[in-house]
C-alpha cells in the first residue's frame, strides 16, 4: 500500500492542478514521494500534450499591470476552472504578464518568441500545460499608453481569478476618473471608444435597417429622417463608450464626466476570458 495519505493527495493537487486520479496514480508509482510523484505528473503531461492540442479553453484568467503610464493585459486560457484557480495556474499567469510587461511585446505572436529562461515562452506554455494535465494558451495580449492609465480587474466568482479585466487610459492626470470610466468599461462592454472607430459600411448598414424598420411600421415620411437618426444614435450609444451613459450617473454620458474632469479618452481594452 503506497504511504500516502487524502492530505497529500489534495496538497499534490493544488501544488499542480492535476485530476484526482492522475494525482493518486502517480503518488502509487512514486511510493508517496511527493517531489517524485509531481515530476511523473509533468513527465506524463508533456508526453500528453499533442493529445491536448485541439481542447477547447473556455476557462482561465486575466492579468494586469501599469507601469509609467503603460498598462498591460493578458488573458491567459485553460480547460477547467479547478485549474484556473489552482496556484500553478495563477502563478504562470504572472510569468507570462511580467514577461510581456518586461519585454514590451504588444502581440501574442511577439510574446510568444520571448525568451523565459532560457527557452521561448511559447515551449513554457507547453510546460505549464503539461504541469496542469489541461491545454494552456495565451488567448490575448493589450497594450496601451497616457498620461493616465487604470487596470481593473473584476471577479465574476468569489472562487475564481478575475475574469474581466479593463485598461483605460486619458490623456490627464485624473486617476480617479480614470477608474471610474474603467470599472464602467468592465459593466458596460463598450466595442469602440469613438464613432469614428465604427466602420463607414457598419453605420450604413444600421441607418439602412433603421429605414426600413420604421417604414415597416408606418411611420410618417415626413418624420423619418429624425427617427433614423436617433435609432442610429440608440445603436452608438449601446457599442461607443463615449457615447454611452455613465454606469454611476445615466443622467450623464461617459464624454460628458471625461469632459468635466479636463481629460480625453485615449484608448480602452476589455477582456472576458473565453469571450
Amino acid at each position: 500500500m503506497a504511504n500516502y495519505t487524502a492530505a497529500d493527495i489534495k496538497a499534490l493537487r493544488e501544488r499542480t492542478g492535476a485530476g484526482m486520479m492522475d494525482v493518486k496514480k502517480a503518488l502509487d508509482e512514486a511510493n508517496g514521494d511527493a517531489d517524485k510523484a509531481m515530476e511523473l505528473i509533468r513527465i506524463k503531461g508533456l508526453k500528453g500534450a499533442t493529445k491536448r492540442e485541439g481542447r477547447s479553453t473556455a476557462e482561465g484568467l486575466v492579468a494586469a499591470a501599469v507601469e509609467g503610464g503603460v498598462g498591460v493585459m493578458v488573458e491567459v486560457a485553460c480547460e477547467t476552472d479547478f485549474v484556473a484557480k489552482a496556484a500553478p495556474f495563477i502563478e504562470f499567469a504572472n510569468t507570462v504578464l511580467a514577461t510581456a510587461v518586461a519585454s514590451g511585446a504588444a502581440d501574442v505572436e511577439t510574446l510568444l518568441a520571448v525568451d523565459v529562461d532560457g527557452k521561448p515562452m511559447s515551449e513554457a506554455v507547453i510546460a505549464a500545460g503539461a504541469l496542469l494535465g489541461e491545454k494552456v494558451a495565451i488567448r490575448r495580449l493589450a497594450r496601451i499608453e497616457g498620461a493616465t492609465v487604470d487596470a481593473y480587474l473584476h471577479k465574476t466568482s468569489k472562487d475564481l481569478p478575475a475574469q474581466v479585466g479593463v485598461l483605460f487610459a486619458i490623456d490627464g492626470d485624473n486617476q480617479e476618473v480614470a477608474h471610474d470610466v474603467a470599472v464602467h468599461i468592465a459593466a458596460m462592454s463598450p466595442t469602440f471608444l469613438t464613432r469614428d472607430e465604427v466602420a463607414a459600411d457598419v453605420v450604413e448598414s444600421e441607418r439602412r435597417i433603421a429605414a426600413e424598420t420604421a417604414q415597416a411600421e408606418g411611420k410618417p415620411e415626413a418624420a423619418m429622417t429624425k427617427i433614423v437618426e436617433g435609432r442610429l444614435t440608440g445603436f452608438f450609444k449601446e457599442i461607443v463608450l463615449v457615447d454611452q451613459p455613465f454606469a454611476k450617473d445615466s443622467k450623464k454620458s461617459v464624454a460628458a464626466v471625461l469632459s468635466e474632469a479636463g481629460v480625453k479618452p485615449v484608448a480602452f481594452a476589455r477582456f472576458r476570458v473565453g469571450a
